[in-house]
């Protein structure tokens, strides 16, 4: 089953049980979030890549009501789900869409990403860091809000193993592991260090972990 069939399969369920799947939820979503956002200017327009049901965009319109959102992903019915996070506000749309061969077609300053970017190939990743570096202004910011694996396979072993354990050890659904494990197979993490060298081929002046706890990670890249 491919990524787009795998996440509409899962669109209903997917922000209830994040919090399930996520353990370090708040630090990973919101508090780095209102972190980054305390720390630069307002954006003016936001491009969410594999926004799935508006999650990321929801924490980032919190601090930034007035900015203009893209949200941009491969699965309609996560972006459904998105629709009505956010009816009736008019900054925010919509385009269905695979990232990986293009960005929309509209101006921008800030390109976020939450848990999608691992599910590309290392040459993936490197062809869209240059096609976002390329698109963003001076000062434009890029922020990756993902999973890596621990560059060591051991330690990537013991991030494996406990969060295997803490997913049995919760309220989620027999169906709801299963799902996961199957989504899994779709991943291709690489680690933290990786990503932050693939980043810096393309010039960004700035590029940092802010977060990190085990397997979720949070960088930042300023143009």
């Amino acid at each position: 089953m491919n990524i787009e069939n795998q996440f509409n399969l899962i669109a209903r369920e997917y922000d209830g049980n994040r919090r399930k799947f996520i353990s370090c939820f708040d630090d990973f979503y919101k508090n780095t979030t209102n972190f980054i956002i305390s720390n630069i200017t307002k954006p003016k327009r936001i491009i969410d890549l594999g926004a799935g049901t508006g999650l990321l965009t929801h924490f980032w319109y919190q601090q930034c009501p007035d900015s203009k959102y893209i949200l941009v992903d491969i699965a309609d019915e996560m972006l459904n789900i998105a629709r009505k996070r956010f009816r009736g506000i008019e900054n925010v749309s919509y385009q269905v869409a695979d990232y990986i061969n293009e960005l929309p077609n509209d101006s921008f300053d800030t390109v976020i990403s939450a848990l999608s970017i691992h599910h590309l190939e290392n040459n993936d990743k490197e062809k869209l860091f240059s096609r976002i570096y390329h698109a963003l202004p001076n000062n434009g910011l890029f922020v990756n809000y993902d999973q890596f694996c621990a560059g060591q396979p051991e330690i990537n072993k013991w991030y494996d193993n406990y969060w295997e354990k803490q997913l049995s050890n919760s309220e989620l659904a027999d169906k709801d592991i299963e799902l996961w494990r199957e989504r899994r197979k779709l991943d291709r993490e690489c680690s933290v260090e990786q990503e932050i060298d693939m980043m810096k081929k393309y010039k960004f002046k700035l590029v940092k972990c802010i977060y990190s706890y085990q397997k979720f990670s949070v960088i930042i890249a300023i143009k």
